[in-house]
């Protein structure tokens, strides 16, 4: 087991050593609370985008399910008649130049594997710097836009903001609620009573505190052929290599398993680069990895892989939500 994981079981099943850093945490929550309230007094270089940008984020370190929220959010918005771009630090993306701007045929060493899935599936306009403010300069200059979504970037105060959403996932919670590294959480938990929105990744219903979402399967996608399979395609009882390199890895794994298949797992790190040898697993059988991973495995994808194709699903309640942010913030687009 690695350090970043079993740092991430302590901070979510609780370890005594982890009071030995309670020093550094106290730090790390003095520079972050002093960070955002320099952008609250509005010091320091601010931009302020011309149209409307949104804020997609979480305030723990993991995943949350951003990826496919903002998915949905971009074919939302669309439906809507808005003309919608995204801005992403781009992790992991190695650029020949920044701001770069993201296409469909890039490869994910140099456009970023979170950045090509979303412009792969949407081929929405999509620039990518970690200087996130230069990132909505550069779509702007190169897009007529309505609205801008923020691919992460809570922390980006460089950057202001017409509405912040922030992801949690419901089973796992904030974990013992301490800040980095003493717990998981990126800014103390009371930046939640500043934020617009809350979304609940895996609730059943909706909360006192936020909406509820989910991640629906839709259907398997060879990586070779790029065939589009039903959920039926493997019998109930299939076994499965299971690829994960994604902020919570079970996760998948546990969807899966609710497919009634019967997964190998395979977790690797966020973001992690993949070969054909770290993917050569024994007995044969199909291999199935999620969509983010899949970018980084077609050139040398065997005829049996696949990715699952999940989308986010919101409440209604949220749905209704959002909806009125739009007209809030866009009232001459948007007549009633």
């Amino acid at each position: 087991m690695s350090l970043s994981d079993r740092l991430l079981a302590a901070w979510y099943q609780g370890h005594p050593a982890l009071t030995l850093l309670r020093p550094l945490e106290m730090l790390y929550r003095r520079v972050v609370v002093n960070k955002r309230q320099r952008f609250l007094d509005g010091e320091g270089q601010i931009y302020q985008p011309p149209v409307p940008l949104i804020v997609v984020g979480n305030i723990t370190v993991g995943g949350t399910g951003k990826t496919p929220m903002i998915l949905w959010l971009i074919e939302h918005c669309r439906r809507a008649g808005l003309r919608v771009g995204v801005v992403s630090r781009g992790y992991g993306a190695k650029p020949p130049q920044l701001p770069w701007r993201v296409t469909a045929e890039q490869s994910a060493d140099v456009a970023g594997d979170e950045p090509l899935l979303i412009v792969q599936r949407t081929g929405v306009p999509l620039m990518i710097d970690p200087d996130r403010s230069a990132a909505v300069k550069a779509l702007l200059a190169s897009e007529p836009l309505d609205l801008i979504l923020s691919d992460d970037g809570m922390q980006h105060y460089r950057l202001a903001r017409d509405l912040e959403l922030v992801l949690i996932d419901a089973a796992r919670g904030l974990g013992n609620k301490r800040c980095l590294p003493a717990g998981p959480l990126r800014e103390p938990i009371e930046r939640l009573q500043s934020v617009d929105g809350v979304l609940f990744n895996g609730a059943t219903a909706d909360r006192e505190d936020g909406f509820a979402f989910h991640l629906q399967p839709t259907a398997l996608v060879n990586l070779r052929s790029g065939a589009r399979k039903p959920l039926a395609h493997f019998a109930p009882g299939q076994s499965v290599h299971a690829v994960a390199g994604i902020g919570n890895p079970q996760r998948f794994f546990n969807t899966l398993e609710a497919l009634d298949w019967r997964a190998v797992p395979h977790a690797f790190a966020d973001h992690a680069e993949y070969s054909v040898q770290a993917l050569n697993f024994t007995p044969s059988l199909p291999l199935v990895m999620t969509e983010k991973d899949a970018v980084k495995c077609r050139a040398f994808a065997a005829d049996d892989w696949w990715y699952l194709a999940v989308d986010a699903v919101p409440s209604p309640a949220f749905v209704a939500w959002f909806d009125t942010q739009l007209m809030r913030l866009l009232p001459d687009r948007l007549l009633p």
